[in-house]
Formats: C-alpha cells, structure tokens, sequence
C-alpha cells in the first residue's frame, strides 16, 4: 500500500469541522476475530457494522485514520445508482437481474437515511440532487433517462426542470434545464463516516488506527484462518475483507489492476452569510452538471459554498489548486467574485473501466468491494451490507455482482496511467464541443 501510516487528516474544510475528535489505537500483540476488515473508510466501517450487529466478533485495521481517504474528502453528494448506465449490466445479465440492480442502487440511498436516524449521525443530511444541463444535447439525454427510469424500472420521482425555472435551484444562466432527485442529497461525508464508526464499536467492532497492513497470508481453503499483520501486531481470522479501493496496491495485485486511482478536488469558500448562500441555490440542493468531466457543488451548514472537480486522470494535483478550481466556480457564480476561497484539498477515488462496481471474492472467505467511480457515498453502504450477508451464508445479492465482467486497464503498470489520460482527452473534446 502506500506509505499512509501515521499520517492525520487532511487540512480540508470537513476535519476542520469534524464533531468526533477521538483517536484510536495502533494494533499491538495478536487478536483473533471473525473477520478482520482492512480500510476504515465507507466501505470497511459499513462492513463492519453490518457484521457486529449480526454477532461477529470483528477487528477493523487502518493505515492512517478513520475516514482518512476518499471517504473523508469527497463532495458529500449521494447519488442514486451506479456510476455506469444500467446497459452496462444487461450485457452481462437478465432483464430480472438487472431491475434487481436498480432497486439496490435506490436502496443505497435508504441505507444512508435508516443509519443517521438510528444511529443518531450529525453530519448534516439533506434530500434533493440536481443534474444541470450544460448544452441542449443534454437536455435531450436528462429527458430520456427520465422516461426510461419511469418505464423500464417504474421509478417517477425524476422531475424534469425547464430552463425558466432553474432559479428555484441555482442562481446562474450557466445552465439550460436539469433532472431533479427528491431521494438524493448530500451530507458531510467524514462526520458520516466517523459516526458509523461509533455505531460499529458500539455493536462490538474494534477499531485500530495508524495499523498499516504489512503481510497477508490467505488461506485457499473454504476452513482455513488467514493471517494479517501490521508492525506492531497481527490478526488471526476466518474471513478477510479488503476495503482499501485506491489504496490497495500490492495487498491484491489482480485486483489493484482492475481500478485507477483518479484525482478529484474539493474547494470551500469563506462563509458567505445565510442570505447570500440560499440565493446562489435556494433550494440547498447538490449539483452536479451533465459533462463527462463534471464539476459537483452545494452549499455548506455554515453558509459557505463548497465546489469540486478538476478531475485529474493522471494522478497530478493541478496547479495552485484553490485558484483553479475558484476560476471555475466563477464561471457559474460569477457574482462571488470578492469571495476567497480558505480550503483546497484533493484525494483519490477508484474507477473501474466500466464505472460499474467490483465486488467478489478472491478466496471462498476473502471478500473485497472497490471501483466506485464516484458513487461512494451510498454504493459503499450497500457493499457492506452484501458482504456480510454474505460472509453469514447468504450470498444471492452479492454474487449477482460476480456476472459482471471487468477488465484490467490497459498498458500495464507503466502505461495505463498514460492511456487513461489520453482516453480522457478525447471526452474532455467532446465536453468542449
């Protein structure tokens, strides 16, 4: 993996505000476990909990912090679905299985909801999600999605918002209509993660920091233990969970080939005062636009607004970040033009060559979830929960997710990186024109 140990979070705007400050400890001396979950993201803590309510005895190992990666630095948008079309699942499935999909990518969002009501997390949930179109070919593409979604999987809850009424949703002439989502929203991704953390030591899951994982012995039979090992210690288990997604690296080398790790980048202005933040988007929806390479806002509890993208596929942060992602804000919000921007910080997500998710085994008790490829916030909470029905012997949902067939970046280790960034080139193209 990459050298994360002892490192803290990150100076974003999201630890700044964290509301849980606690720490936790390395792993040291040997534990023996149910399961032992490595990565202490969305993934691995949803796992967790899944597994401790059930009655497992679970051991949780992770390199830096909880929430340290990807789920403690996203832009807190929860999005219904997948990243990938449905199509993408019917070349590889029924009809029947792919309106299971459906439900299970609407039903991500409902685990969101159920787990801060129950658990009683702050970290500022807030329904509705808006597609803006930037061109009129895209408003024709939000249109059809729309019936299709009505059609094909009986979903009408898509409202379809014509140009003049934009104004109820952002305050900008950028756009020319957008698809409204009532059961998507947004929330504070890092204050989310660490409450499920809380809720998963609460249910009886122990959470070790700073425990990178140095050695991994699998066993290949079904009623074999595995063994992981940190610096300071190691953890005997029947099963294992791999919940590391951009930072797998050499734990599973089959599997690091079938993800990328892209760059994504997250700024937050200084706060703009109540009145002037609901003015830029009155109804406090997360937006995202319609390109390929997208940028994804909203606004903050405390009045700021907080702006993503500068999608980076080549692993380069760009430079003088806060400016650049702040000259991109002013092309929607050209009015914020005196508003300074006081975080920039960026972070890895994992993408699959398909968008659509990894999930599956490697071994008959070796278990793993990666390539969320921007649907992390929810898509993780519903790997979780597969995987622990799973893990507890009922697997029906979790292998329909084994008939997707996922390839490995091409160019091998030196070039992938190298033809990804010219593959994006050519939609970036495509956005412009």
């Amino acid at each position: 993996m990459f050298d994360i140990a002892n490192q803290e979070h990150i100076d974003s705007w999201y630890a700044a505000t964290a509301n849980d400050r606690q720490t936790r400890p390395r792993l040291q001396g040997k534990l023996k476990a149910d399961v032992c979950v490595i990565g202490a993201g969305l993934t691995g803590i949803s796992t967790a909990l899944n597994l401790a309510e059930r009655g497992y005895s679970v051991v949780v190992l992770e390199a830096a912090r909880v929430g340290w990666a990807a789920s403690g630095r996203n832009g807190g948008q929860m999005i219904y679905g997948f990243a990938c079309g449905m199509d993408t699942f019917a070349k590889d499935m029924p009809d029947a299985d792919v309106q299971r999909m459906w439900q299970m990518g609407q039903y991500s969002l409902e685990i969101i909801k159920q787990r801060v009501a129950r658990h009683q997390i702050d970290c500022d949930l807030t329904l509705g999600y808006l597609t803006a179109a930037n061109k009129p070919r895209h408003v024709a593409e939000l249109k059809d999605w729309q019936q299709e979604a009505a059609d094909r999987y009986g979903y009408h809850d898509f409202r379809y918002v014509e140009a003049g009424q934009m104004g109820e949703h952002i305050q900008s002439s950028r756009y020319v209509g957008g698809l409204y989502d009532p059961d998507s929203g947004h929330l504070h991704p890092l204050n989310y993660t660490l409450g499920l953390a809380r809720a998963a030591e609460a249910a009886g899951a122990q959470l070790f920091e700073h425990s990178m994982v140095t050695g991994l012995t699998l066993s290949p039979q079904a009623s074999g233990r595995h063994t992981v090992k940190t610096a300071e210690g190691e953890v005997d288990a029947g099963h294992v969970v791999l919940a590391c997604n951009a930072y797998l690296d050499k734990l599973a080398p089959k599997l690091r080939a079938k993800i990328m790790p892209v760059g994504t980048y997250v700024i937050a202005t200084e706060p703009l005062g109540e009145e002037r933040a609901q003015a830029l988007i009155p109804s406090n929806v997360a937006i995202c636009d319609s390109r390929f390479v997208l940028d994804y806002f909203r606004r903050t509890s405390d009045h700021r607004m907080l702006w993503g993208g500068k999608v980076s596929y080549s692993t380069f942060q760009p430079y003088n970040l806060a400016e650049a992602m702040r000259a991109d804000m002013l092309k929607v919000f050209p009015q914020l033009a005196d508003v300074k921007v006081t975080h920039a910080w960026g972070g890895f997500v994992d993408i699959t060559m398909s968008r659509a998710p990894h999930f599956g085994r490697l071994t008959p008790t070796v278990y793993f979830a990666q390539g969320f490829s921007g649907h992390g916030v929810n898509i993780t909470g519903l790997a979780g929960e597969l995987m622990a029905e799973a893990i507890a012997g009922q697997s029906e949902r979790f292998d329909l997710y084994g008939k997707l067939k996922h390839h490995d970046f091409p160019g091998g280790k030196l070039l992938r990186t190298p033809a990804l960034v010219l593959a994006m080139m050519y939609y970036r193209l495509k956005d412009y024109l």
